[in-house]
């Protein structure tokens, strides 16, 4: 009996083609970013009701209770629209991802040496505001476009400075409320209004500057500083995920390394067009 399983085995294996391995990896890793785009969001909870909802029409056909069946049916059917509309949040955020990592991802527009004068400004912001428990919350835009939440607050359009920054979140004053947001080397506005996270599971100590810094994190690739106007404590949110307890040391250390990386040359479209039309001129 176990010989005649390995002989099905191999010659179901002898059947398989390297078209037929690399369809599989692929659409493995399709399910697997699936899965890891909804994990711990709404959609998580509405999948597996959605799955529940299939299982009972499956059984309700082998069961032969062809009512529930066609009910069930005709919903599903109808209800796919509406699935749309549902899961519209996770299919936009799945969107930006590939539009972030695939072939048209753009570059940051400021060199290694200009970040790291921007990072240091921003460090030295946050460490002072933290020392005077002063809230503040700073995003850093970086390959999905902020424009949406640009147009919520007030142009600046400076130069990044500490002193600057700082100025924008004394207490009391019109803009300190909201959010600054920087995009390369400027200050493109302040006073931003930015999406609160829906996100159930996260600590309910946690305030609206660090639900919103988590909310924008979600939606895009910023790098979202918070300083807490309670504790003074310095916190970081990226990728939906807020890490907390930052000195200024280990704050630079961690946004040089993520902006260095995802600030690192590639080969996208655009690049690859220019770059033949530049051969092509000097020839």
């Amino acid at each position: 009996m176990l010989e005649t399983a390995l002989t099905n085995i191999w010659n179901l294996l002898k059947h398989i083609s390297i078209t037929n391995i690399i369809d599989i990896l692929i659409v493995s890793y399709i399910l697997y970013k699936l899965f890891m785009l909804i994990k711990q969001t709404r959609a998580e909870t509405l999948l597996k009701g959605l799955l529940i909802i299939i299982v009972i029409m499956k059984v309700s056909q082998f069961a032969g209770l062809i009512t529930l069946y066609m009910i069930i049916d005709s919903t599903i059917k109808v209800g796919f629209i509406a699935l749309i509309i549902l899961f519209q949040p996770e299919l936009r955020r799945a969107l930006e991802h590939l539009g972030r990592n695939g072939l048209f991802s753009k570059n940051l527009e400021v060199t290694e040496e200009e970040m790291d004068k921007i990072i240091s400004q921003i460090v030295t912001a946050a460490v002072n505001l933290s020392d005077s428990k002063t809230g503040a919350l700073i995003v850093i835009e970086q390959k999905t476009g902020l424009k949406d939440y640009i147009e919520t607050g007030v142009k600046i359009d400076a130069m990044v400075s500490s002193q600057l920054l700082e100025n924008i979140f004394v207490v009391n004053t019109p803009l300190h409320d909201g959010a600054v947001i920087i995009r390369n080397d400027r200050i493109e506005s302040a006073g931003c209004f930015l999406p609160l996270t829906e996100n159930n599971n996260i600590s309910k100590q946690l305030g609206t500057r660090h639900r919103a810094a988590i909310g924008v994190s979600e939606n895009s690739d910023a790098l979202v500083v918070v300083v807490s106007e309670e504790t003074g404590n310095i916190s970081l949110a990226v990728n939906g995920k807020l890490t907390r307890n930052y000195n200024g040391e280990r704050l630079k250390d961690i946004l040089v390394r993520i902006m260095k990386h995802r600030n690192e040359k590639k080969i996208t479209a655009w690049g690859w067009i220019k770059s033949w039309i530049k051969q092509k001129e000097e020839m």
